[in-house]
């Protein structure tokens, strides 16, 4: 059952037990009104019906009496006050009559035994009344007559019987009143048990409903509660960082598809977690060999850089040996003898020059070979930041999914909410970080093509410097075989000389380009090797990051 139909369900359990009890309510004042209605009727009828007895019997009294008080003025009584006292006579007697029926009926038809008994003890005194005005009516009827007759005296004698006959006629109507009385007050203590009892009645019925209503209402809200309770608290534990365990809230409700949906993030974030701890620790073993290797290459290139500048020494001597061979091929032209003893000299430093070029073309070939090889690991520094950032973008996709699922569970989403928008974070700082490496590698990559073409243009001008050593061996060879036979040949041996001058010049500004390339190269290196030990410390804070999360 869904929660709104579980909700519906306890309001129409509510509104039913309410809507019952107000009818049940209805229906006993109902019963209780027309309960006090019947008493306060039939208690009121009879004591009209007394009231009635007593006015008659008052009336009919008054009647014998005046019939006595005409016969004593005028010695006889008359025919109109005989009838008089007839009429009241037998209203009395009808009254007597619908007292007696009143007493029966209600007897036979009293709410409760108290009532029966009072009713029965009215019907007795009623008797009582009945037989009191039973002897009285025959003594005043006979009255009557010996006033017609005109036998005063014997009247007025019986009229003493008489008013005894009144005075227990009142008596019984006395009685009569205190019977109708103590009817009333048996009355009144049955309404007011009927009043208790119905009472009693609806208070229990409201309190069975407020019993049932909050049986209800806990029964719903401990349907509700529990289940959100769970939810709370697994999303406290995601959290904290722990994904390995689902939520038991399942079914077809919408708490069960809640907590399917829970389970669901649960398995992406655990597997996510995974993945990225993984590339987290692939990427620190890759950055912790990218610094091995580039602070390998900053040696290898502070060695090659030392090499440059021992062999820009070793030029500098050389055209310092040029600038002697000038100044002894000019001695030569005044002195034959001077000029074969410095073409000698002239062939030794020729044949040094010779090796130190070879010298030079193998250490620059060997800085090239390195420049290619670091640009071959920049280029897998290149690919490995390309994959670091295509995990970052993973992770920002995914946290931005967490963070959508996250608002569409409200309140109970708030604790992944907050993991979700910690993870956008860590990708958003992998990102600029892959950006920033990305942005050195390519100053690092440009250094290292202009360092390769200098390289390249260095070991061309190296090579052509050794072509034009060989020729000026070869021309102080045939110097030395010829220096006797032409003074001339010395001439061109000066001439040669000045062209090695000048070739040695343009090795030492190679060796000077080649050198500034080095510098580059070395700084390139360090900035190198910043960059990897900023991708080792991004790598570590990665993993230490992903190690907070327990799969």
């Amino acid at each position: 059952m869904s929660v709104s139909t579980r909700i519906i369900a306890g309001f129409g359990i509510i509104t039913a037990i309410l809507v019952a009890l107000g009818f049940y309510s209805v229906q006993q004042v109902g019963e209780v009104r027309a309960y006090v209605d019947r008493i306060v009727q039939r208690d009121y009828a009879v004591i009209l019906e007394v009231d009635e007895i007593a006015r008659s019997e008052a009336r009919m009294r008054e009647a014998r009496l005046t019939a006595v008080m005409h016969a004593l003025r005028g010695g006889r009584g008359t025919a109109t006050d005989t009838a008089e006292w007839q009429v009241r006579a037998n209203e009395t007697a009808a009254a007597l009559g619908r007292l007696s029926a009143t007493a029966a009926e209600n007897r036979d038809t009293a709410v409760n035994g108290a009532r029966i008994e009072q009713w029965r003890r009215l019907a007795q005194a009623t008797a009582a009344v009945q037989a009191a005005y039973d002897r009285l009516r025959p003594a005043s009827a006979r009255q009557l007559e010996l006033i017609e007759g005109g036998n005063i005296d014997a009247a007025i004698t019986l009229g003493e019987e008489i008013d005894r006959q009144h005075v227990a006629l009142s008596q019984a109507l006395g009685q009569v009143r205190t019977v109708v009385n103590n009817t009333i007050e048996v009355g009144r203590r049955a309404t007011q048990d009927v009043y208790e009892t119905t009472r009693t009645s609806i208070l229990l019925g409201l309190l069975l409903a407020i019993i049932i209503s909050v049986v209800v209402a806990y029964t719903i809200r401990r349907s509700i509660t529990v289940p959100l309770n769970d939810f709370m608290g697994f999303a406290g534990r995601i959290g904290e960082g722990d994904l390995s365990g689902d939520t038991r809230i399942t079914g077809n409700d919408e708490l069960g598809e809640l907590g399917g949906t829970l389970n669901t993030m649960v398995i992406g974030l655990r597997e996510m977690a995974r993945q990225s701890r993984a590339a987290t620790e692939d990427l620190n073993a890759a950055a912790t060999e990218i610094r091995a290797s580039t602070q390998e290459q900053a040696a290898s290139v502070e060695e090659q850089l030392a090499a440059v500048q021992e062999t820009a020494a070793t030029v500098d001597e050389i055209t310092h040996s040029g600038a002697q061979i000038t100044l002894r091929a000019q001695e030569v032209i005044a002195a034959a003898q001077a000029t074969a003893q410095t073409s000698d000299t002239g062939r030794t430093a020729v044949h040094d020059t010779a090796l130190a070029m070879d010298a030079i073309r193998e250490q620059a070939e060997a800085v090239a070979g390195n420049i290619v090889a670091l640009s071959e690991k920049t280029q897998t520094i290149g690919d490995i930041i390309a994959t670091v950032n295509d995990v970052s973008e993973r992770s920002h996709l995914l946290a931005l999914n967490a963070s959508i699922e996250a608002a569409a569970a409200g309140e109970q989403g708030r604790s992944f909410a907050i993991v979700a928008a910690e993870m956008k974070t860590l990708a958003d700082q992998a990102k600029s970080a892959t950006r920033n490496v990305r942005s050195i590698l390519g100053d690092i990559q440009r250094g290292i093509n202009a360092s390769v073409m200098l390289t390249e243009e260095a070991v061309k001008r190296v090579a052509s410097g050794k072509e034009r050593t060989d020729a000026s061996q070869s021309a102080i060879n045939e110097l030395a075989t010829r220096v006797q036979e032409n003074v001339h040949t010395f001439q061109q041996i000066v001439a040669s000389t000045n062209q090695q001058q000048i070739g040695i010049e343009q090795v030492t500004i190679a060796l000077q380009n080649i050198r500034q390339a080095s510098q580059q190269t070395a700084a390139s290196t360090r900035q190198l090797d910043q960059a990897a030990g900023d991708l080792t410390q991004l790598s570590r804070t990665l993993v230490g990051l992903t190690e907070r999360y327990r799969v």
